[in-house]
């Protein structure tokens, strides 16, 4: 009994290590995000071609912050995914363990290149629809909290979804995730992303649709390549033990 308390010990003080070294990483990209904010704003403003509005003083501050944050969150992703896969790395066999190591780096590209989609398909269609919607009766000249509010909504969940894939990959390959049980709960799944893509969209039908149905599509990939990880599994573990069973 003594053995297996100190050994839980030993993984919550591991557990804490990992999520410190996560933390610290978080805020060395804050921080990094926070001294090229600037440039990242004019990026960030792309062609819009004027200025945007603040209401006040604090604006500056609250949208400096943001911007830094998906930085940070960014960054902190790669380091974040090899604390957890140094921690898992004792409970994973030598293959699992080069499997899984490959998945680093394609969740900080995914991310990357969900936050690209957010922000060059969805972000400027959705933003052109709406301003077209009043052209004629309203002049469109937006405050900065709004903008980015706008901005960050539009890309930021992309980044995340667009990780689905490679998490059902990962959760399959450690045996957390069965794909076929995962299939049966496909209509509450469906609710579920047409649900969170209403919340993060503008309200109005044309701009839920746009959000809802790359997020199902991401959906149906993610289980998808779920069954191939989890049949190439379900290959191997069978050939080990028709192996074992040749050795005996």
């Amino acid at each position: 009994m003594m053995d297996k308390e100190l050994n839980f010990v030993d993984h919550l003080e591991e557990l804490r290590k990992r999520l410190i070294i996560s933390v610290v990483a978080f805020i060395l990209f804050l921080v990094l995000g926070l001294v090229y904010v600037k440039n990242i704003y004019l990026f960030f403003m792309g062609d819009l071609g004027y200025k945007l509005m603040i209401l006040g003083p604090s604006d500056i501050m609250w949208i400096y912050f943001h911007i830094a944050t998906v930085v940070a969150v960014a960054g902190t992703i790669p380091v974040a995914a090899w604390q957890i896969w140094l921690f898992v790395k004792p409970a994973l066999k030598p293959l699992e363990r080069k499997v899984t190591l490959a998945y680093i780096p394609a969740m900080f590209f995914l991310f990357i290149g969900g936050l690209a989609f957010g922000y060059y398909f969805i972000f400027p269609n959705i933003m052109r629809f709406l301003i077209n919607l009043g052209k004629d009766l309203m002049t469109a000249s937006f405050t900065a909290d709004k903008y980015f509010s706008f901005l960050i909504n539009m890309t930021l969940p992309f980044g995340v979804a667009f990780e689905m894939p490679l998490v059902s990959m990962f959760l399959t390959t450690s045996g957390l995730v069965n794909p076929y049980k995962i299939v049966k709960l496909r209509k509450y799944a469906y609710l579920l992303l047409v649900l969170i893509a209403s919340m993060i969209s503008p309200p109005e039908f044309i701009s839920h649709i746009s959000v809802a149905i790359p997020l199902i599509l991401l959906y149906e990939i993610s289980v998808l390549l779920s069954k191939i990880v989890y049949r190439q599994k379900q290959k191997q573990i069978t050939v080990l033990e028709t192996d074992e069973g040749m050795i005996l």
